[in-house]
């Protein structure tokens, strides 16, 4: 599992253009661009992963909370029997009962953690994209300060 904070540690690190060695920062730039882009491809695989995983979840809980699920597969699952406790539930607000549950609410966490991650590492990738004009710039602002 790809871990955000890693990566955003990472970035504090990579993001830093060493001024004093401009040539070397644009080698480090085609590294970091491919680093970050290997990354991107990794979230985007594991945000559909996720996606996919909570299409089922969701089959699963809707054929659960509407009673169609064998006791055999509600074992499977390890779920209860009885989802709503004995209480007669209306199909308006059967979106309580999936707002609420648990394992749902997990799966969505962690499809709103990998499009969170991909959004970050995609801003990363573009910023890596245009460093060399940034690099540019400060090559610029060098010769302009040294009176050339």
């Amino acid at each position: 599992m790809l871990n955000l904070e890693d990566i955003l540690n990472k970035w504090e690190e990579d993001s830093k253009i060493n001024q004093t060695d401009l040539s070397h920062a644009s080698i480090e730039t085609a590294m970091a661009h491919s680093r970050y882009l290997k990354l991107l491809s990794l979230g985007k695989l594991q945000l559909k992963k996720s996606q996919l995983n909570q299409k089922s979840l969701l089959k699963d809980k809707w054929l659960y909370y509407n009673n169609k699920m064998s006791k055999e597969e509600i074992d499977e699952h390890g779920w209860d029997y009885d989802p709503f406790k004995g209480l007669k539930i209306m199909k308006s607000d059967m979106h309580h009962w999936y707002d609420t549950d648990k394992d749902i609410q997990k799966s969505e966490e962690k499809v709103t953690y990998y499009k969170t991650l991909v959004e970050t590492l995609q801003e990363m990738v573009e910023t890596l994209r245009w460093r060399h004009q940034t690099i540019g710039n400060i090559i610029k602002w060098k010769n302009f300060e040294a009176g050339g």
